[in-house]
């Protein structure tokens, strides 16, 4: 039966088990909030979960395999994006709505699952190959839609053939990470989400088209 939930020993949890490994990841979802990942330890966890630490080892074998566990939760959740894109228009005002809805979609897809992403960058960056195939699985969300519907633009001739599909797509997508990353930053710099998110898609508009917009 697909969809089983096992504790570390390989055995099947029964309904109650996996009600209390859900609510473990729940309060370390909600502790990864307020608190700096290396900080968080298996004690706290549990504590907070009203359980145990031997509870716990069950079903993770530490703080890093839950987090795992998070992290593979919010890729599978990141192939919505992939909806921002596919089949959209890029022509007239209909472009610049895609557009639109690309960034929107991108930033609050990043201020829910922030603590997590963190960590994934985090521990991708250190060269956890785990967590880096995971960060590439929410880019890729976008990426590879973005790069067809930039081949499609240059089939129809209407973007120029000098422009690489995939190179441009992933210097898109990578910019969009960085900056909803960093959208606490942009309001120290006096740049509210409002004033963002269209210049946020003017660039992405421009990256895909080569041309101003219609609005």
């Amino acid at each position: 039966m697909s969809g089983q939930v096992r504790t570390v020993d390989g055995r099947v949890a029964g309904r109650r088990g996996q009600a209390t490994r859900q609510k473990l990841l729940d309060c370390l979802s909600e502790m990864l909030n307020s608190s700096p990942y290396r900080d968080v330890k298996v004690i706290d966890v549990a504590r907070r979960a009203g359980t145990s630490p031997a509870t716990f080892y069950q079903y993770f074998p530490d703080v890093e395999g839950a987090v795992l566990e998070l992290a593979n939760t919010m890729a599978k959740d990141s192939a919505q994006l992939t909806e921002l894109v596919d089949g959209r228009s890029w022509a007239g005002r209909a472009g610049w709505q895609t557009a639109e809805d690309l960034v929107d979609g991108f930033l609050s897809f990043w201020r829910k699952n922030d603590s997590i992403l963190r960590v994934v960058d985090l521990a991708a960056a250190e060269g956890d190959k785990r967590f880096y195939r995971i960060r590439m699985k929410v880019l890729n969300s976008v990426n590879s839609s973005l790069t067809e519907s930039i081949k499609d633009l240059q089939a129809r001739g209407r973007v120029s053939k000098e422009a690489n599909p995939a190179a441009m797509s992933g210097a898109l997508v990578t910019m969009l990470a960085a900056v909803a990353g960093h959208q606490k930053g942009f309001q120290t710099w006096g740049v509210r989400q409002t004033e963002l998110k269209p210049n946020l898609a003017l660039l992405v508009y421009l990256g895909v088209t080569g041309r101003k917009p219609t609005r």
